[in-house]
């Protein structure tokens, strides 16, 4: 049985001995035009964060602190945030947070899937001399402690670990990797976002689904690696290749995630499409969101321009500058204006006898007069124009331009009201 009470010094070793990479190379064409100037890990998020920072900020709380981001996708805003917030480690002391770009290493082709991705930087990961090796998806959002999820993986002999989370069978369905598990969490199936997942024994409703985080023993990680390489069936992907074709001769084993913060349900989410990223930003308004973002114990970093404080002008009965059950960042003005449930990044400016509601607005966006915005995702940049209404007639939003998700999120991006791309 694995040791479930193992000691700081147990846990510093086998931290030091991991090095992780953060796969942040994908677009996220379900998120659509929000996606066309960013990868999908450089998308903004919970009003001062981007996505990668969750991954980068678990390593760092969890210990492990050498650490590759690789990228692929127009990754400019995304490259230039890790320089800014994470380019301060010191590789002398065995600590570093490197970028990781398509370089056609190993290949004359760019990443062609997840597994060709690590293994175009296998010469990287040798020169670090890892015991362990910790792939990362770089596009959700949750806080995990990896420290776990490692003991596991050492204690149980495995050569991989696949980090999983307990999803409804219908949310599964076409998007996650399934496993089957005996009763050791042994993985004895996996398919790879099938259309009729496999539930878990005791509950029909539910499945265990890969969270796209793995642990691997170095020299096996390079053995499957290679072997792959050198099939030209292969679609050079973990989910699709590697783990089905090493879970019958091998030692791969499932760790469920449960979150180590509250006795609650663990979170995570995958803020894929308009929805889940406008839900997910809707959530941390609760008063006791699932997702803490004020614990002192388990900080997220970022990088965070110096910026003034936020400000809310005007007190008077037909024009009053607030803001209710929501999220203001520095640098935002609301200047006799209304704001009600909503997530504003920084430098917003709303301005007189305008409403905001129940909308994600990212930073540096300006809400002129007389606007009525509700149910929407103001992209970087947005001017909108005096009088605009936006969110309350979905047949006149489209006319307009703007993309209204299946769920009737309204998207408004610069391309739509015809000003400068490229913003990121």
């Amino acid at each position: 049985m694995p040791n479930m009470n193992p000691s700081p010094r147990y846990i510093s070793n086998l931290t030091r001995e991991t090095y992780a990479l953060i796969l942040a190379g994908g677009r996220g064409s379900r998120l659509h035009e929000l996606t066309d100037w960013r990868a999908k890990p450089s998308l903004y998020f919970g009003g001062k964060f981007r996505i990668i920072d969750f991954p980068l900020s678990n390593c760092i709380n969890s210990g492990i602190r050498r650490i590759g981001v690789v990228t692929q996708y127009k990754s400019h805003s995304l490259i230039r945030h890790v320089m800014r917030g994470w380019g301060h480690f010191k590789k002398e002391l065995g600590e570093s947070v490197e970028i990781l770009p398509a370089s056609q290493r190993y290949s004359e082709s760019w990443y062609k899937g997840t597994a060709d991705a690590v293994f175009q930087n296998i010469d990287i990961i040798r020169h670090e001399l890892p015991k362990y090796v910790m792939i990362l998806s770089g596009d959700h959002v949750y806080r995990m402690d990896y420290a776990g999820l490692l003991a596991a993986h050492a204690e149980s002999g495995a050569d991989m670990t696949v980090s999983c989370l307990e999803v409804p069978v219908a949310e599964a369905a076409g998007a996650f990797g399934v496993v089957e598990v005996d009763e050791r969490n042994k993985i004895l199936g996996f398919e790879e976002k099938p259309e009729l997942p496999k539930h878990l024994p005791e509950n029909p409703e539910m499945c265990l689904a890969s969270m796209g985080n793995y642990v691997f023993n170095t020299e096996f990680l390079f053995e499957q690696l290679k072997k792959d390489a050198m099939n030209e069936k292969s679609d050079r992907d973990f989910g699709k290749d590697i783990i089905p074709s090493i879970i019958e001769e091998h030692e791969v084993y499932a760790h469920p995630f449960r979150s180590g913060f509250t006795d609650e349900e663990a979170y995570w989410r995958d803020v894929g499409t308009l929805d889940s990223f406008w839900q997910a930003n809707m959530e941390l308004l609760s008063p006791t969101p699932a997702l803490n973002l004020y614990d002192a114990k388990w900080p997220i970093w970022t990088f965070q321009e110096q910026l003034p404080p936020a400000k809310f002008v005007f007190d008077d009965d037909e024009r009053r500058g607030m803001a209710v059950d929501s999220i203001v960042s520095g640098g935002c003005i609301i200047s006799g204006s209304t704001v009600r449930r909503s997530v504003l990044f920084n430098e917003v400016q709303v301005c007189s006898y305008s409403t905001v509601e129940s909308s994600v607005v990212l930073p540096d966006v300006v809400v002129l007069r007389n606007c009525q915005i509700k149910n929407a995702i103001l992209d970087r940049g947005c001017i909108i124009p005096e009088g605009t209404v936006i969110g309350h007639d979905h047949e006149h939003d489209r006319a307009r331009g703007f993309r209204v998700s299946e769920g009737g999120i309204t998207l408004v991006t610069r391309d739509m009201l015809g000003l400068p791309v490229g913003y990121e």
